[in-house]
């Protein structure tokens, strides 16, 4: 994977090709593009014409339709991140439809290059901050104890953990603090990278389903689902991450950015019994280090 920082760095990436843009009317087009597409997330065929290369720009949603672009046609993608969901890292993705409810997702996405611009994080709300990074935070803790890690990427994901243990709280207080976003970003970043090279647990498989289900945001269920994904692998959890106090750093950082309850995002509880099955089936509950029966899964959906 190429990796640059600073948008000066995408037309050298990009080169002579012919650009198509996937990115939400919030966000200008960077470079010279031939065509765009802005009504994101979305489950409809894009039409990129005779494009040459894809460009996203935006959050996880974005880039997972352009993952999605990406794998039908064959084209290579260029991703610009503007939170710290770490999307750009993977291959696979989530298809979503405009009320954010998921329908279903896929892999073979041409990922090439990504730019990093921290300019473009400073104006990111309170909510999608903490929920993106505390995602970023999952990616570090869950790629440390998944079956069938990269060994040789515990020390990134160690690294990054606690980056974004000290850079969210500063983010979080003084918003436009372009170092302590800058640091939240380089963390964010190699935890990405850390996923990529590992991969996912029982708190993503927890958080995907629920938030799949309910049009919920990806950020929020991983910072309500992490600490309590972490009191079950305990086991697994090495003693170095987060000063030993993994889970209950990430309930601190949780609470800190606004997240609390499944209750509090409207989530039923007579629902909870049929989430707990379907979450138990999932890819990342199938690779957690510890099995997960429906019974342990309802367990923890009840404690949160």
């Amino acid at each position: 994977m190429i990796v640059r920082w600073g948008l000066d760095a995408l037309p050298d990436v990009l080169g002579e090709r012919d650009a198509f843009l996937l990115a939400t009317k919030r966000w200008d087009a960077p470079v010279e593009v031939a065509g765009r597409w802005s009504e994101l997330p979305t489950e409809a065929t894009i039409d990129v014409g005779d494009a040459e290369v894809l460009l996203a720009v935006g959050g996880g949603s974005t880039i997972d339709t352009a993952k999605r672009v990406s794998a039908e046609i064959g084209l290579p993608l260029v991703s610009v991140p503007t939170t710290y969901s770490g999307a750009e890292w993977t291959t696979y993705y989530g298809v979503r439809d405009s009320d954010r409810r998921m329908h279903g997702g896929g892999g073979g996405a041409h990922n090439e290059a990504i730019v990093y611009e921290v300019e473009l994080t400073l104006g990111m709300p309170h909510d999608v901050t903490g929920g993106t990074a505390l995602n970023a935070l999952a990616h570090c803790c869950e790629a440390l104890y998944v079956k069938g890690r990269d060994l040789a990427a515990d020390p990134l994901a160690l690294e990054a953990a606690e980056v974004i243990s000290e850079a969210l709280p500063r983010v979080l207080a003084d918003p436009g603090a372009r170092d302590s976003r800058e640091a939240l970003l380089h963390g964010a970043a190699k935890a990405g990278e850390a996923l990529s090279r590992s991969g996912l647990a029982l708190g993503h498989a927890m958080a995907q389903a629920i938030g799949g289900r309910y049009g919920l945001s990806h950020g929020a269920l991983n910072a309500i689902c992490l600490p309590p994904a972490l009191r079950f692998n305990a086991e697994f959890v090495p003693a170095s991450l987060l000063g030993g106090r993994a889970a209950e750093r990430a309930e601190e950082l949780s609470r800190l950015a606004g997240f609390t309850t499944l209750g509090a995002l409207g989530v039923p509880q007579e629902d909870l019994p049929e989430l707990a099955a379907a979450i138990a089936r999932r890819p990342g509950a199938l690779a957690n280090p510890r099995s997960a029966s429906p019974a342990d899964v309802l367990g923890l959906l009840q404690s949160i």
